[in-house]
């Protein structure tokens, strides 16, 4: 009679260490980041989980950007900007990965340089051609 208790009880006692496992295995890897932004002053916090995609990570700063009213006005379209670690290289964050995939848990975000932007910039520096005794010396050098 004993025995059948005790197996009893040790059913219950690895039913409940599943059970406690499974609850375990739903929570996600969370960490603190901090996300400077070029040209404002001081980092935003957000807690994210490792999982997330870099482009949620720039997502969810916008928004607590905008939230606390910050300056300049950047927008809310995560595609339009890049993460770079301050830790790593000079190169920017793939969107697609896994925030948590590097090492670091500080970052920089930049807006890009959009294509029509860059080219509006060269149409008005072609229409500033030098006249006059300049462009007759630069054509004359050339």
């Amino acid at each position: 009679m004993e025995k059948l208790k005790r197996n009893a009880s040790e059913k219950m006692w690895v039913q409940k260490q599943k059970k406690n496992n499974k609850k375990g295995e739903g929570k996600k890897n969370r960490f603190l980041i901090s996300i400077n932004f070029l040209g404002s002053a001081g980092p935003v916090k957000v807690v994210i989980n490792g999982d997330d995609r870099v482009s949620v990570a720039i997502d969810i700063a916008l928004k607590i950007y905008a939230r606390e009213a910050r300056l300049p006005v950047l927008g809310f379209d995560a595609r339009n900007f890049l993460l770079y670690s301050v830790n790593a290289a000079s190169d920017a964050l793939n969107p697609r990965e896994a925030i948590g995939s590097y090492e670091g848990r500080n970052f920089m975000l930049c807006k890009k340089q959009l294509q029509q932007e860059t080219t509006e910039v060269r149409s008005e520096i072609r229409a500033k051609k030098p006249s006059g005794w300049k462009a007759w010396v630069n054509k004359s050098l050339k």
